[in-house]
């Protein structure tokens, strides 16, 4: 008997979207925002906004086309089986790159309490392994499960970031903003780049759409937690950020490795530094569960349509992808070692680059789908406003995707195209059996006469 897979409501799947979205990057951003001063804040919005069009479309389509697989769905049905296969392969790529980033960076923060994990990279590398597959063995389980620690990760980081959000009332310093713009660019190159900087905080506002048949009530559900899951996070960048211009020299928070903590120790003592960092590592591992999730989720909807190895399909009982969880997490693992061993960090960080570029083309993808289809539908005024709230978020998205770089733009082409012998073989494959099917069929038909 096969179970219930609608398991994520809408708090769960809300904390899905925070989760992904707020994972390490926000706690180091505000050191690399430091140098251009207030003006930063103005960059905050300039990528909110942005990213506020890409979550719009969206919530548009997830209210009128919930599909599995999200942006993979939303492609394949838009623009052909290759195209969708593309998108799904290349965004599967960047979720075990980035996890493999997340887990470092969890340990990095628990090293403040435990040094010897700093110290020690076989020790690190085992407390990092050991998170990936007790998140893998959760996943594994089923939804719920792994929901309810998305969605309890979520309300550990957020009333922390909240509160530092929240003290911008009272520790607002008009001074630390003026001059806006303190470094030595124009104020258009400073929010450009302030803006570029803060682009990788707002990655993961998609997460909802990608678990669509498990979800309850998806037409409801899905649009509600993507709006809801941005608005919160967008909230929680953008007030926290200006506390810390407040409250922290920009001498120091330029060299900061723990911008929170070290605002939150000038605020409130000592103990306040180190819970910070606690809740640092509450957010990685949040992270990690929620990247974890649609790690499976997503070659499963492509197994299901014949364009992934159906060795990613989901169980037949729970309807769980355990094997392509396992197979995700092992190339996590790897990644990993990779990184401690030394002599492929840069080589891992430029995979992180890759990361983002594959994010960002199932992002362009999804919106040119919605274009399409308001394109050939009738209507008014709506039709237009949606028209022109999907072509901000496509301007929003090559700019973005400019931004990445040659070299990493070359270098996730490349890492696409590894992906069409798979492909290649599975469309073969496929031949294969229709042919087989047809045989068997003929020889029926003679059996008969």
């Amino acid at each position: 008997m096969q179970k219930n897979t609608k398991q994520l409501g809408l708090w769960m799947c809300t904390a899905l979207v925070i989760g992904n979205m707020i994972g390490s990057g926000i706690f180091l951003l505000p050191s690399s925002l430091a140098a251009y001063g207030g003006i930063s804040i103005v960059g905050w919005l300039f990528t909110a906004f942005g990213a506020l069009m890409t979550a719009l479309v969206f919530v548009r389509l997830s209210r009128k086309h919930p599909a599995q697989g999200g942006p993979y769905a939303y492609t394949r049905d838009g623009f052909g089986r290759l195209a969708g296969f593309t998108v799904a392969w290349g965004y599967w790529v960047s979720l075990w790159c980035g996890n493999a980033a997340i887990a470092v960076a969890m340990v990095s923060y628990l090293s403040v309490f435990f040094p010897m994990l700093h110290a020690s990279p076989l020790s690190g590398v085992a407390v990092a392994l050991s998170a990936i597959w007790l998140l893998t063995a959760v996943n594994c389980i089923g939804l719920k499960e792994a929901g309810i620690i998305q969605l309890t990760a979520t309300v550990l980081k957020l009333v922390p970031l909240l509160v530092i959000g929240v003290a911008v009332v009272f520790y607002f310093d008009r001074a630390a903003f003026t001059p806006l713009n303190t470094s030595t660019v124009s104020n258009f190159d400073a929010v450009t780049a302030t803006a570029a900087l803060t682009l990788w905080a707002f990655l993961g506002l998609e997460s909802a759409t990608v678990p669509a048949d498990s979800v309850e009530n998806p037409t409801v559900n899905i649009p509600r937690a993507t709006l809801l899951g941005f608005l919160i996070a967008a909230v929680v960048y953008i007030s926290s950020t200006a506390t810390i211009l407040s409250v922290v020299p920009q001498t120091d928070l330029v060299s900061s490795s723990a911008p929170f903590a070290d605002a939150a120790r000038l605020m409130w003592g000592e103990w306040a530094g180190y819970f910070i960092a606690f809740i640092a590592v509450i957010s990685c591992f949040g992270a990690l569960n929620g990247w974890t999730l649609i790690q499976g989720q997503m070659p499963m909807a492509a197994a299901n349509d014949g364009i992934f190895p159906a060795i990613f399909k989901g169980h037949p009982e729970s309807g769980v992808p355990k094997a392509g969880l396992i197979i995700s997490s092992a190339l996590v693992s790897v990644l990993t070692i990779s990184n401690y061993a030394g002599g492929l960090v840069a080589l891992f960080t430029y995979t992180i680059l890759l990361s983002t570029l594959a994010v960002l083309v199932p992002y362009l993808f999804t919106i040119l789908y919605e274009l399409k289809l308001t394109w050939l539908r009738r209507g008014g005024l709506g039709k237009w406003l949606t028209l022109l709230s999907g072509l901000l978020a496509l301007a929003y998205t090559l700019w973005a995707i400019s931004g990445i770089g040659q070299e990493a733009l070359l270098g996730g082409v490349g890492l696409m195209l590894l992906g069409v012998p798979v492909y290649w073989w599975m469309q073969r494959a496929s031949v294969v059996k229709l042919g087989e099917a047809s045989e068997a069929n003929s020889a029926e038909v003679k059996l008969t006469q």
